[in-house]
């Protein structure tokens, strides 16, 4: 006789005569969540929902919740923006209206509030490192020429940017954020200790990764290195390292001073969670 079903701690299960899709997947509790406020829901989980963020997401190793920004604006046309003080180009989200989403979004499992925005501290590995080992995260997509000020110091909102340039909103940048930290949640990725190899990890000093190669041997006159050949591990290990070293280099002078200069033990404890979670990973897979 089969067994009944294991329960995993789902909060609801909403019924649908239509085909359910990831965006319609059970809560689960005590899964990372990214509830995101936007003007445009139908945006997600769009790539998030596709390869191993989207199976991680259907397996409930991550939560997904949409807030629609336009079911808290104002008036008969639910307006959610309005001219910016004190004259200028465009429109501005409003504080009132921000305010009400954010306030739903809360409700009894508060999580950081994230604006995403060009004028934000850049996104690092590190700090997806330190969000992944939270509880969540609350994702503000701004629109037109930004949000209310006075909401995002009401709500103590940090504002994150993804590089130097501007998108016509923050849904794509909101995604690779929530991408570059639920990568980091156990069990999502397929090998855990890739993270610990990977650029910006402990594991390869903060530097940039090495080149990699795969079969065949050879193609179109060129040919994979013999040192990755050799079978000698510490070689190959030397070789990757040194490569690493040349790329950053070459390619980024900021992270080759920073990893000269070396860094103090409280940024080696900040940068070395990749290194620790997977090591976690390998150890709690050995457990009887």
């Amino acid at each position: 006789m089969s067994q009944p079903p294991k329960s995993h701690g789902r909060l609801t299960i909403r019924p649908s005569l239509r085909p359910r899709e990831l965006m319609a997947e059970p809560q689960v509790l005590g899964a990372w969540t990214a509830r995101i406020v936007t003007l445009f829901p139908e945006a997600f989980p769009g790539i998030l929902g596709l390869s191993l963020t989207g199976k991680a997401l259907s397996q409930g190793l991550w939560n997904m919740e949409t807030v629609p920004l336009r079911d808290f604006g104002v008036g008969r046309h639910r307006n959610v923006d309005d001219t910016p003080a004190g004259g200028g180009a465009g429109m501005v989200i409003r504080a009132d209206v921000m305010d009400a989403a954010l306030r739903h979004a809360a409700g009894n499992s508060p999580l950081p509030v994230i604006y995403m925005s060009p004028r934000g501290k850049p996104l690092t590995q590190a700090r997806a490192r330190d969000l992944a080992q939270g509880p969540g995260v609350t994702l503000i997509c701004g629109r037109f020429e930004g949000v209310d000020q006075r909401v995002l110091d009401a709500h103590g909102v940090e504002e994150i940017s993804i590089g130097d340039y501007v998108l016509t909103g923050g849904e794509i940048a909101a995604q690779v954020l929530i991408d570059t930290t639920v990568r980091l949640i156990p069990r999502v990725l397929g090998n855990q200790e890739s993270l610990a190899e990977e650029s910006f990890s402990v594991g390869n000093r903060g530097l940039l990764e090495a080149p990699q190669y795969t079969k065949p041997a050879q193609w179109d006159g060129r040919e994979i290195p013999d040192t990755l050949l050799s079978g000698n591990h510490a070689a190959i290990h030397a070789w990757r390292a040194s490569e690493a070293e040349r790329l950053t280099k070459e390619r980024r002078p900021d992270l080759w001073r920073a990893y000269q200069d070396g860094m103090d033990p409280a940024k080696d404890r900040q940068l070395s969670g990749a290194s620790d979670q997977s090591r976690k990973h390998r150890e709690h897979d050995k457990e009887p």
